[in-house]
């Protein structure tokens, strides 16, 4: 990722509507599937650990983070989560067996080999755990944002699905979420390709938006009620996409 957008990302985590979201969506899949507070979880791709800081104040106890980045290693450390290490999410260096739980929240899009990926994490979870895969949707809407985060794919629920059954996951959820965002955000993006001249540099769509504290809270809330939703519905469309696995 661009280090100028991974400082900026940083920065917003806590506050901004998305990342809550975000969070709020992996903490719904938790306690749909009773994930117990002993067990051991891992977030490959932790960025600034935020997800796992809320984990902890929930009273989770056995949390790992894993990032390539040293300084999302660093941010990780700095919010009391000490076993965070930097590796490459390709190849997560933990004996067998090791986690009941992997999240990997939009970080799989950012690995150039995901089918590599997703075989080498399967022997670290133990039999019967759980994978929590969320990424962006639909290569159709690629716009310079996934251009200046190294995005290297979109997915569907069936790209996504796919790819971790063929990596020897059972699958027992997918969908999407941010369902209802999906028509407007096609809109604009589709727009924008066919009128925007072809750059690296997003504009203000593809950058956090700086909005007031309102607008974040009312757009957490409004997302937070959809995700109640995509807990136990698999829509057939949305911006982001998701898979719920286990190891068998």
């Amino acid at each position: 990722m661009d280090k100028q957008y991974e400082e900026l990302y940083h920065s917003e985590e806590e506050k901004n509507w998305w990342f809550i979201a975000r969070r709020d969506m992996l903490f719904k899949f938790f306690d749909k599937y009773k994930v117990p507070k002993h067990a051991r979880i891992l977030d490959i791709g932790c960025a600034g650990a935020t997800f796992l800081m809320r984990l902890k104040e929930m009273g989770y106890t056995n949390l790992y983070a894993l990032d390539y980045s040293a300084e999302a290693i660093e941010e990780a450390k700095k919010k009391g989560i000490d076993n965070a290490y930097v590796m490459d999410g390709h190849c997560p260096k933990f004996p067998e067996n090791s986690f009941d739980v992997i999240v990997s929240s939009d970080s799989i899009e950012h690995l150039k080999d995901d089918e590599l990926a997703l075989k080498n994490w399967l022997p670290i979870l133990k039999p019967g755990g759980l994978g929590i895969i969320l990424a962006p949707a639909y290569n159709f809407l690629w716009t310079a944002h996934d251009d200046v985060n190294y995005h290297y794919r979109r997915y569907t629920k069936a790209d996504l699905s796919t790819k971790a059954r063929n990596a020897g996951f059972k699958t027992i959820f997918s969908g999407y979420n941010n369902v209802l965002l999906f028509i407007p955000t096609a809109i604009v993006r589709l727009t924008m390709r066919l009128f925007t001249p072809k750059t690296k540099t997003p504009g203000v769509e593809g950058q956090i938006l700086n909005l007031p504290d309102w607008a974040h809270k009312f757009l957490a809330g409004f997302q937070k009620m959809e995700n109640t939703w995509c807990k136990y519905i698999s829509f057939p469309f949305g911006v982001s996409a998701f898979v719920v696995v286990r190891k068998p």
